[in-house]
């Protein structure tokens, strides 16, 4: 093995997680660092980071849930349609019927279970597609936004539009920040910190060879710079704004919805299904059970992340949510999922978010107009994909080879060769 190979290997963690599996990350510190230069200064400026993560976090809570329903091996067209149906329904009962916001929120995420009940129903029970069902809800709920809001827009009250429009408080003596998001900033920097010590403690208690000080030390020091410098930026915005209350929600769901999907036999079961649903049903897994509860899951993230958006937008209106299940899907596939289902991460599908995310800010910080940024947007993912997949082929480099890697199977079962065998690998579904 050469040495820098080595040097990859105790850098980035043993045989299922190396370089390449960060490739997707680099890929996003490359657009970032692109558009700073091109804006003058002002992607990562305090003011632009904190509109990006109030604008996008909508979008990336909808890839959280769009992945689980990739992994299992199907698609939902709904989600737009579904985020705005539970909008109007939200403002309404507020607005016509003085419910009060908390009470609301909980009444939209009830609504969401009902239309995830009734999309799992169709697809788990009946066995009818998820492309069918969700073409079907999509068309079924955009039509329900307009009846239910008569075409109209519809106000919200000022303590609903928190979720969306709202930032962590100022509290504490002035030190010139926002002490609570410093605070915040120094959680996840002692997360960070701990995750690698316990690591290394694990692979002690293993009896495998732990990486040298000074490789965990780099593996520590570089997030950390990376959450430091994030943490001023939103901490040190203009007065009244802070860290947004939607990044907190999505921070909160992303890290149950990583311990979900890795660390619980429910996960495993997504993955399993997705792999090779047959082989999973004779091994115990209740397939049934499974694709109605991610189809259930998908319908009530889409109904938060619609919540999310009328409360940043003060208002429900009949265009809400157009497009958004094209946005999710793009995340999904730039983070590593697999069109077939089996695999990819929650991590992998927020850092596909991001790539989108960053690269429509970036466009319009130049001033690029609104249709050149979907023809970018569409080009930008269609020769992603296809230079991975083709990089994937010829041996060389590959993002969503070296993203999907973890979900590998070290040896086959059984002989196999050439393009069964590599099936056979891309379909494991063994989670990460």
């Amino acid at each position: 093995m050469s040495r820098v190979k080595e040097l990859q290997k105790s850098l980035f963690g043993g045989t299922t997680s190396n370089a390449r599996q960060f490739g997707m990350i680099f890929t996003l510190v490359a657009i970032v660092l692109l558009f700073q230069v091109l804006t003058d200064g002002l992607t990562l400026n305090s003011g632009n980071l904190i509109s990006l993560v109030s604008q996008y976090s909508y979008i990336l809570i909808l890839a959280i849930g769009m992945l689980m329903v990739i992994v299992a091996g199907h698609i939902d067209l709904s989600v737009g349609s579904i985020a705005a149906f539970v909008g109007i329904v939200v403002a309404k009962v507020m607005q016509d019927y003085s419910v009060p916001w908390f009470l609301a929120i909980l009444i939209g995420l009830a609504v969401g279970v009902l239309i995830g009940t009734w999309q799992g129903f169709w697809v788990a029970y009946v066995g009818v597609p998820a492309f069918i069902v969700t073409l079907a809800s999509m068309m079924l709920f955009r039509g329900g936004n307009q009846y239910i809001g008569n075409a109209d827009t519809i106000p919200v009250p000022e303590g609903f539009r928190v979720i969306g429009a709202g930032f962590l408080p100022e509290v504490g003596p002035d030190t010139g920040y926002n002490n609570l998001t410093l605070l915040l900033g120094l959680v996840v920097c002692v997360a960070i910190a701990v995750r690698e010590w316990r690591a290394r403690q694990t692979r002690r208690e293993m009896a495998a060879d732990v990486a040298p000080m000074w490789i965990s030390a780099i593996r520590v020091a570089v997030p950390v710079v990376v959450v430091v410098f994030a943490t001023l930026q939103f901490a040190g915005g203009r007065i009244g704004t802070s860290f947004p209350i939607s990044g907190i929600i999505l921070g909160v769901l992303v890290v149950i919805y990583a311990f979900i999907t890795r660390n619980t036999a429910g996960g495993r079961h997504i993955y399993a299904v997705g792999g090779n649903a047959r082989a999973a049903e004779l091994s115990g897994v209740k397939l049934r059970r499974v694709n109605f509860l991610v189809m259930m899951n998908m319908s009530v993230l889409a109904a938060l992340a619609g919540m999310i958006f009328v409360a940043r937008s003060a208002a429900s209106g009949p265009q809400d949510g157009i497009g958004w299940e094209l946005d999710a899907i793009a995340a999904v596939f730039i983070g590593g999922a697999a069109v077939s289902g089996g695999l990819g991460t929650i991590s992998g599908s927020i850092v596909g978010g991001l790539v989108m995310a960053v690269l429509n800010n970036g466009l319009q910080l130049m001033g690029v107009g609104s249709d050149r940024v979907q023809i970018i947007k569409g080009l930008v993912l269609l020769l992603a994909v296809a230079l991975d997949v083709y990089n994937k082929k010829q041996g060389r480099f590959s993002v969503l080879g070296s993203l999907t890697r973890p979900f590998r199977r070290e040896t086959p079962t059984g002989p196999a060769s050439g393009a069964e065998a590599d099936q056979e690998h891309g379909k494991s579904p063994v989670a990460g």
